[in-house]
């Protein structure tokens, strides 16, 4: 089974990109186990605090679930036409220490979607994570694109995705991505 690991890059409690990644998991096709992750509990980075007690339980825990999957979904808000700071933090903590990011991240097959409530999607953000996840040392998918305009539109006060068109996309950008995960 193809394991995928969803993880929004906002920590507000309404986000777009958090109903987004549940939205995911639900269009996911049969037989792909689909698991939601957060960034909510790490703090910010300091590397006085990771030298004083090393990397926090919350940041090991992810970097786990991250290795345990088979590809990764980033899904980021675009914040200032860029990546938002605090999903920027989390993976920059996540790729503590240095020698760890092959581990996590070598090789990873990981796809990128966004929601915003402006009319230009996710777009400046999407291209500003390409060069974190070429450090990485991830396996970008350059597939189909998902870019999320008028999200307050798309999905109801209770997050869940009520625009039709938006989740036949989804639903196509899944099995593509997935199909990519699984692919030898």
């Amino acid at each position: 089974m193809t394991t995928i690991l969803g993880i929004a890059g906002s920590l507000r409690k309404g986000s777009y990109n958090a109903a987004l990644v549940r939205a995911a998991s639900e269009v996911a096709p049969a037989g792909t186990g689909f698991e939601i992750g957060s960034i909510a509990s790490i703090p910010v980075y300091d590397g006085d605090l990771e030298q004083e007690h090393g990397v926090p339980e919350a940041v090991t825990a992810l970097k786990e679930r991250i290795v345990a999957a088979n590809g990764l979904l980033l899904a980021t808000p675009e914040y200032n036409g860029s990546l938002p700071g605090a999903f920027k933090n989390a993976v920059d903590w996540l790729s503590r220490p240095p020698k760890d990011i092959a581990r996590v991240f070598g090789n990873k097959p990981v796809a990128i979607i966004g929601a915003t409530p402006g009319v230009g999607g996710t777009r400046l953000a999407q291209a500003a994570w390409l060069p974190v996840l070429r450090g990485l040392g991830t396996r970008p998918w350059f597939g189909k694109q998902l870019y999320v305009a008028g999200a307050g539109q798309a999905f109801d006060e209770d997050g869940r995705l009520v625009d039709e068109k938006v989740r036949r996309s989804l639903s196509e950008f899944m099995a593509a991505f997935v199909e990519f995960v699984a692919a030898p």
